[in-house]
């Protein structure tokens, strides 16, 4: 009995093997593909002249939604980071679902906010709406104030009262760059099968922002925090980027992402049946066109930057990834009918398993890995062999795909011009794989536990401020 036992873990020790060669194979041909693709996107780049683009009128209206419920620290800079953008035709509406802090009134303090009628323009299902408010200061600022149901009930409701063509999604802690509206919406004049684009996500922690602004880029002393600047590099430069090369993007970010509405009326707004409702809304519009044998396209883009505040405790960074892993896995059991469906091409070959097997099932088989890993060692049934190659896949193979993320956004758009800053890159690409991924692989696991009893909500996100940090 005990011979079969150890002949059992020694066969799962050479599956965790298997499985951190595929995954890591995976993040090494994606950040392969994301150079080739950054490299010409940067070419591409110094021919673009944007101050032309917006005197010729080529850009189409843009309503920018901005959900938001209990958001008193950041809803202010965020909204007048809106109003600044460089952009020639947009209105700001932001749905306020049903805050229970000073949301509302800190929007109607800050830009004179009065009640208006406004008619809405689509019949998507949400909760009530209770009022609609328009600034006194900025004709293109809108305020919803609604029953809560949700962010993505928020959205719909914002859906249903755009009135241009295009709509940008976003959270209301996003700080937008004053060129993003310009630079997301290329995509769509360039190739009119576009029908979603998202934009590059970074972290605003340690950043000095002012009237809207990320005056100057920095990186936040607070430990955590550092973590997730390097995840974020790592997770839109060399993963989000190599998919799009692929032609195989399977998530635009709910923070930053422009879309077709009326596309995204026909096939039923976001859904509020998931906490995942971004990823679910784009592997929806995915299926969608290819069973109407639509042409469409939905790509990434590198350069449009949206800041985001990022938690700084363990306890709201893990409600976080819980509810992204369950968001992951609601969204996948939903199109199941997608994994290995040629009808799907490289989305149901490809893109659907990787994120089925690797992103879904993965955090279980690397927990219970590192746990087998353990006791192996401590019985003296681990052979040399094993911990070097053990400690090769799931250690300095993670740190050399982060560095190599470090090194695509130096040699890109050099977001952090200090010294010191790069510096202490490289070495949270180290540290980042000695605690902290394995951190996040429990949540992750947590997530799907959480998915599989059905235990859902999305937990209370605290916000510190732009501008503040817990050291």
């Amino acid at each position: 009995m005990i011979d079969l036992f150890w002949g059992l873990v020694l066969s799962f020790n050479g599956l965790v093997i298997l499985y951190f060669l595929v995954l890591n194979g995976f993040y090494l041909s994606t950040s392969l593909f994301a150079y080739g693709a950054l490299r010409r996107y940067a070419l591409r780049l110094k021919t673009v002249d944007l101050e032309r683009f917006l005197r010729t009128g080529g850009a189409p209206p843009i309503t920018l939604i901005s959900p938001a419920f209990n958001e008193e620290s950041t809803i202010v800079e965020s909204v007048r980071s809106l109003l600044s953008l460089n952009y020639p035709e947009f209105e700001v509406l932001v749905s306020n679902d049903g805050s229970t802090d000073g949301t509302l009134e800190v929007l109607t303090k800050a830009f004179n906010l009065e009640p208006v009628d406004r008619v809405p323009m689509g019949e998507i299902p949400t909760a009530n709406v209770h009022r609609t408010f328009r600034s006194r200061r900025y004709p293109n600022l809108w305020v919803l104030d609604k029953k809560n149901g949700g962010k993505a009930d928020a959205l719909n409701a914002g859906i249903n009262y755009c009135r241009s063509a295009l709509f940008c999604a976003m959270d209301a802690d996003t700080i937008l760059e004053r060129d993003s509206l310009l630079r997301i919406v290329r995509p769509f004049l360039e190739d009119s099968r576009t029908v979603a684009a998202g934009g590059i996500i970074r972290i605003a922690n340690g950043c000095t922002i002012n009237k809207g602004q990320v005056e100057r880029v920095g990186l936040p002393r607070n430990l955590l925090a550092r973590f997730q600047v390097m995840e974020y590099l790592r997770a839109f430069l060399a993963v989000r980027m190599g998919w799009d090369a692929l032609r195989s993007t399977l998530i635009v970010s709910g923070a930053f992402g422009v879309f077709d509405r009326s596309l995204v009326v026909e096939v039923g707004g976001f859904s509020t049946e998931t906490v995942g409702e971004d990823m679910e809304l784009i592997v929806r519009l995915h299926r969608h066109c290819r069973e109407k044998r639509t042409p469409y396209r939905i790509g990434f883009i590198p350069d449009p930057v949206a800041w985001t505040e990022c938690p700084v405790t363990l306890d709201v960074l893990g409600r976080q990834r819980d509810r992204w892993q369950r968001g992951l896995l609601e969204s996948l059991a939903k199109h199941r009918v997608m994994l290995f469906n040629p009808k799907y091409g490289r989305l149901g070959l490809v893109a659907y398993p990787y994120f089925f097997f690797l992103e879904m099932i993965g955090p279980l088989i690397e927990v219970l890995g590192y746990a087998s890993f353990i006791l192996t060692v401590l019985a003296g049934r681990a052979s040399l062999a094993y911990v070097l190659a053990f400690l090769i896949v799931a250690f300095a193979f993670g740190m050399v795909l982060s560095i190599a993320a470090v090194c695509l956004e130096e040699i890109t758009f050099r977001r952090y011009p200090e010294r010191k800053d790069l510096l202490t890159l490289f070495w949270i690409a180290v540290l980042e794989n000695l605690g902290y991924r394995q951190l996040n692989t429990f949540w992750r696991v947590r997530g799907t536990i959480s998915a599989m009893i059905g235990r859902g909500g999305w937990g209370v996100m605290t916000r510190s401020g732009f501008g503040s940090e817990t050291a």
